[in-house]
C-alpha cells in the first residue's frame, strides 16, 4: 500500500522562502533545501527549480517508488481543491493547481493545505503540542499564518480557508497592509515585515530620538537589525518589540476567548526575538482576558527547528 512507503516529501512554502525535505516515517527530516518564492514570474518556472534541487534527492532515496508522495503547505492553499488562491504575499495571483502541476512534474501524489496548518498538524505528530487536542499554532515570518485545532482536529471551514487569524482586524482603520489593501491586521503589525514597517513609522515621527537604526538606511531596516540593535539596548527597537507583543497579545486574547485552547504555539523568524517579543506578548494577552481564561494557556515557542513544523506537518498528509 502506498501509505508503508518509508519516505515522503514535505514541502514549505513561505512568502519568501520555500523550504523542503525528504521525511521518514518517525518523523526524521533525512535531508532538506531551500529556495527563494518569489523570484520566478510563472509558477511553473518554480516547480522546475524545485524539481532540480529536490529530484536528486528522491534518487539518492530509492526514487520515487519509495515515496508515498508530496505533502505542501503554501499560503491560501486549500486542501479541497489542491489549489493556491489569491495569496497576498506570493507573486503568482488568481488560482494556482499547484498541486496537479506537481504531480504531473514528479509523478507524485500530492497533498496541498495552508502552511499554518501545516505547522499545525507538524506541531500535533512530532513537537510540543503531541497529545494535545485544544491548541493554536501562530507562524510569525513574512506574513502571519496560524492554524487552529479544537477536538483534535484542524480547523478548515468549508471552503478550506477557515482560521486566517493574520487578517483580522486588530486596529481599525490602521496601517494598510499593502499586498491587501486592508487596514489594521494582525499582519500588518506582528510580523517580520510589520516590524520593520514600525521602525521606519517610528524613526519619522520621532526625529529627535537618538537609536541605533538611523545608522541603517531604510533598504536596509529589517526585523533582524532591529533585534540587533534591542539586544544592544537601543531605546527605540525596545519600543518597537514593546508595541509589537502588545497589538499580539491583545489578538492572542481574542483568540483564546473564542477557542479555548491548551496552548498556543508561536514560531518563525520573529520568534528569535525571544523574551523581547515573549514579555510584551504573554503579558498584553493575560490583561485582555476575562478572569475565566487567565492564567490558563500556555503560551510558548516551538520546539521544533524553524521550518520543521511545517515540512513535518506537510509529509503528514500523505501517509
Amino acid at each position: 500500500m502506498m501509505n508503508n512507503k518509508p519516505y515522503a516529501v514535505g514541502i514549505d512554502v513561505g512568502g519568501t522562502t520555500t523550504k523542503f525535505g525528504i521525511v521518514n516515517r518517525d518523523g526524521e527530516i533525512i535531508v532538506q533545501d531551500r529556495l527563494p518564492t518569489n523570484s520566478h514570474e510563472l509558477v511553473e518556472e518554480f516547480i522546475n527549480d524545485v524539481y532540480v534541487k529536490l529530484m536528486p534527492m528522491i534518487q539518492n532515496a530509492g526514487g520515487i517508488e519509495n515515496f508515498a508522495g508530496i505533502g505542501m503547505g503554501a499560503p491560501n492553499g486549500n486542501i479541497y481543491t489542491g489549489t493556491i488562491e489569491y495569496a497576498p504575499n506570493l507573486r503568482w495571483k488568481g488560482i494556482i493547481p499547484i498541486a496537479q502541476l506537481m504531480e504531473k512534474k514528479f509523478g507524485l501524489t500530492t497533498k496541498l493545505t495552508n502552511d499554518a496548518n501545516a505547522a499545525a498538524m507538524g506541531e500535533m505528530i512530532f513537537g510540543c503540542a503531541k497529545g494535545c487536542k485544544h491548541f493554536i499554532t501562530i507562524t510569525l515570518g513574512t506574513g502571519v499564518g496560524s492554524g487552529i485545532v479544537i477536538d483534535g482536529k484542524i480547523v478548515v471551514g468549508h471552503d478550506g480557508f477557515a482560521g486566517e487569524l493574520g487578517h483580522t482586524i486588530i486596529r481599525p482603520g490602521g496601517r494598510m497592509h499593502k499586498s491587501t489593501g486592508m487596514r489594521g491586521s494582525l499582519e500588518a503589525y506582528a510580523s517580520a515585515t510589520g516590524v520593520r514597517d514600525t521602525a521606519i513609522e517610528k524613526l519619522q515621527q520621532f526625529p529627535e530620538k537618538d537609536s541605533l537604526l538611523r545608522d541603517y538606511s531604510i533598504k536596509d531596516l529589517t526585523s533582524q537589525t532591529v533585534y540587533e540593535c534591542a539586544m544592544r539596548g537601543d531605546k527605540v527597537a525596545n519600543e518597537i518589540f514593546e508595541f509589537t507583543g502588545e497589538i499580539l497579545g491583545e489578538s492572542l486574547a481574542n483568540f483564546v476567548m473564542f477557542s479555548s485552547p491548551e496552548k498556543i504555539v508561536l514560531f518563525g523568524g520573529l520568534t528569535k526575538a525571544g523574551n523581547l517579543l515573549m514579555n510584551p506578548t504573554r503579558k498584553a494577552m493575560e490583561a485582555n482576558l476575562l478572569p475565566i481564561f487567565q492564567n490558563k494557556v500556555k503560551l510558548i515557542f516551538s520546539e521544533l527547528k524553524e521550518a520543521d513544523a511545517a515540512i513535518l506537518g506537510a509529509s503528514a498528509l500523505v501517509w
